[in-house]
């Protein structure tokens, strides 16, 4: 199997919605002998009452470390500190973000958390034959939250849905037990969020929980906050907000600091917020901004929006959403099946 993100590495080498909603969702149980203004908030993850860490570990740079252990560490550092969502996909890093994080979940760690990954196929064999790998990489029974990866094509809701399609083996993996809940990410377009979203409707089927970026650039373009959070909210499905910082990118635009854009993505009506951390240091930095966190008044949001608005305008500092190069199923489209 090819690097499914060599684009990707590329980039990372060169590297005002529900307020009040946000605030009722959000609780902030102690964590140890912690002390509770020091804790990481926790929300609810839609209509599944799951409680999850408002802070999410991305999966993908767990794969990206040259040392294994040094990966294993992350994992359980960010669990010993009160992380309990955590991320990851099938295709991340050839395979090996699940498999690091499968021994990093040894020793007690995976009854502490609360488990994803994704799936690239779009069809029955293939996704069921990658369902059967996640847990085997994983070394779990049941994965909590298993989605539908990178729908980012008008095509990708019917041919999921359609006759032999991926719905169907995630339906029969959730009766077997290997899955207890399910849903969907995509970064490109919240049009295609919305199909995807009905495309289930029409079904009779709705998710429970949806992924997608969610940043301070993101309301000026293409805009998830604007046009699929709401929805998602009426519907009582969890948010999964991701790309906080895009990689860092939105950093290099000098108007905004990792605080902030943190604070402000875990201001929305957001369950978790996942945030990529390839060393100790960034996890650090992603544990500050949830233990400081407060949720922002509207004025505040309005004010980092209004200072990202010509910047974010035309989607220069969000590629996923106008290029192809964090798009792994376009790079290996026989992932797709």
């Amino acid at each position: 199997m090819s690097n499914p993100r060599h684009s990707r590495r590329e980039f990372l080498e060169k590297m005002g919605l529900g307020i009040a909603g946000a605030r009722a969702a959000l609780t902030t149980p102690a964590l140890g002998d912690a002390p509770v203004a020091e804790a990481i908030p926790h929300r609810t993850l839609g209509r599944s009452g799951e409680k999850v860490s408002l802070l999410g570990l991305g999966g993908y740079h767990i794969g990206m470390q040259k040392d294994e252990q040094e990966s294993i560490r992350i994992v359980r550092t960010a669990i010993d500190n009160g992380i309990t969502f955590l991320d990851n996909c099938w295709d991340y890093n050839d395979g090996k973000s699940e498999i690091r994080m499968g021994k990093a979940l040894r020793d007690g760690y995976r009854k502490k958390v609360f488990l994803m990954t994704k799936i690239d196929g779009q069809v029955a064999d293939v996704a069921a034959k990658q369902i059967d790998e996640s847990l085997r990489r994983l070394q779990v029974e049941t994965i909590d939250l298993l989605q539908f990866h990178e729908v980012i094509r008008p095509g990708d809701p019917e041919r999921i849905f359609g006759p032999k399609g991926a719905f169907e083996a995630a339906l029969a993996a959730r009766k077997a037990g290997k899955i207890r809940y399910l849903g969907f990410t995509g970064h490109k377009d919240p049009d295609i969020h919305l199909k995807m979203l009905n495309t289930g409707f029409a079904c009779g089927f709705t998710f429970d929980a949806v992924q997608m970026p969610l940043n301070v650039m993101d309301a000026h373009f293409h805009s998830f906050q604007k046009k699929v959070v709401p929805v998602l909210v009426e519907h009582g499905i969890g948010v999964l907000g991701m790309k906080p910082l895009a990689n860092g990118i939105i950093l290099k635009s000098g108007a905004v600091t990792p605080i902030e854009c943190l604070h402000y993505a875990m201001s929305l009506p957001t369950s978790v917020v996942i945030t990529g951390c390839d060393s100790l240091k960034i996890l650090d930095q992603a544990l500050e901004a949830a233990r400081t966190f407060r949720p922002l008044g509207e004025k505040e949001m309005a004010a980092l929006r209004e200072k990202t608005a010509t910047l974010g305008s035309q989607g220069k500092f969000e590629p996923f959403k106008t290029s192809h190069d964090f798009d792994g199923t376009y790079f290996n489209p026989r992932w797709l099946g």
